[in-house]
């Protein structure tokens, strides 16, 4: 169960990184503010409209007798409701970290440098890295449309549905958060979707310890932009320790204060 307390702690350890270094705190929120324009209008229509979806998805309820057509379509139209906000947790962090490509790029080997040792640079040119990171954020969102299916659907069972499955949809949520976060630093280190899962499923708990709080967090839109450039640095930290986990490793030597402001993302080559 340590791995939990650990994985919130690198969290904590990425908001205090951006509260140190102010700037670059301000050059990570550019894409999180354009992605939740979009995503607020979409959640905000959801609102409105998922009582009328539920009305038309469930007409064999339209003669049951109160209380019970109440009960079945207020339960169902709050379950339409949390299967969009655990889609928009999921793809809000992929939209967001493909728009920012280039930025969240640039923090996280910010990052890298200001905890010393190497800086892992992929060498792709960025039209190639935004097809691997488009490509990579559609396989994790199939995995996760198929996780919510199965939750969706487990929600019908009584009392299991209104307790159980929800804690466990915000730990699928809170997994595949921290992988989104994770691959930033880890695909520059030439880790595939593939290896990155595996890497992550052998530490769990520490990556729910990370995601989960996040994916919490992130349910207030507003919180969500603030907390992505740190979330970003976190989440390098954690790549860091888990490619290299050798406990009696010294600490990384700092380098002086890299606070000033922050170059422009990287110029890639075609």
């Amino acid at each position: 169960m340590s791995d939990l307390g650990a994985g919130f702690g690198y969290l904590m350890k990425g908001q205090r990184w951006v509260a140190q270094h102010g700037r670059w705190f301000g050059f990570g929120l550019l894409p999180g503010l354009v992605t939740l324009v979009v995503y607020a209008g979409a959640l905000i229509g959801l609102g409105y409209g998922a009582d009328d979806l539920v009305g038309w998805a469930t007409p064999f309820a339209d003669d049951w007798s109160s209380p019970w057509q109440g009960l079945l379509r207020t339960g169902l139209t709050a379950l339409v409701f949390v299967f969009g906000l655990f889609l928009a947790v999921i793809t809000f962090t992929a939209v967001t970290l493909l728009v920012g490509q280039p930025f969240y790029e640039s923090l996280s080997e910010e990052v890298d440098r200001s905890e010393g040792g190497e800086v892992p640079e992929s060498g792709l040119p960025l039209w190639q890295e935004l097809w691997i990171s488009a490509r990579d954020s559609v396989r994790i969102l199939l995995r996760v449309a198929l996780y919510g299916i199965i939750l969706f659907a487990c929600g019908f069972i009584p009392v299991v549905g209104q307790t159980v499955v929800p804690v466990i949809g915000f730990c699928v949520s809170g997994f595949f958060l921290a992988e989104e976060l994770t691959a930033v630093a880890l695909q520059r280190r030439g880790m595939v979707l593939k290896d990155r899962l595996v890497l992550l499923r052998g530490r769990r708990l520490l990556a729910l310890g990370f995601g989960v709080p996040l994916v919490l967090a992130f349910l207030i839109p507003v919180v969500a932009v603030f907390l992505m450039p740190g979330a970003v640095a976190g989440a390098t930290l954690l790549a860091r320790d888990l490619v290299d986990p050798d406990p009696d490793t010294e600490p990384r030597p700092g380098t002086a204060d890299s606070g000033d402001v922050p170059p422009a993302p990287r110029a890639w080559s075609a």
